[in-house]
């Protein structure tokens, strides 16, 4: 058994910050998943946080853990598709601005968010009406 009673580590580099992912086993026997970020702060300090997730809730972790990474990606995605530029003239500006702007798509495929309620449905059309002129 290693320091502080690790088994195994490994870490993950990101852009200002280090991840960590410790298997460790408590004086018990017990084995567990320590997850810590770190990153610095001003001046020559870290801050840190841990979490830690026992072996029996390991798998109902991941469960939820491989849920929300699935929910990041469909919602990016829709996201992408909903927003595209637009040129729109500015009244107090001569020439064109350009800015972004919700688009309505098809929300057949849309993303339950966990309220229950359909993120999309806040971009849906409204149903448009034809006036006909009668003669």
């Amino acid at each position: 058994m290693g320091i502080r009673g690790e088994v195994f580590t490994t870490q993950i580099q990101a852009e200002n910050r280090t991840y960590f992912f410790n298997v460790k086993e408590n004086t018990r026997g017990d084995v567990f998943l320590q997850i810590v970020e770190s990153k610095s702060t001003e001046g020559t300090g870290f801050d840190r946080h841990a979490i830690v997730v026992f072996e029996e809730e390991l798998r109902q972790f991941m469960t939820g853990f491989d849920d929300s990474l699935r929910f990041m990606e469909k919602y990016r995605r829709a996201k992408s598709k909903k927003t595209r530029s637009v040129r729109t003239v500015s009244k107090d500006r001569q020439g064109d601005v350009k800015r972004e702007k919700p688009v309505n798509r098809d929300t057949r495929n849309s993303i339950k968010v966990a309220d229950g309620n359909n993120r999309a449905s806040l971009f849906k059309k409204k149903p448009r009406v034809k006036s006909v002129k009668k003669k």
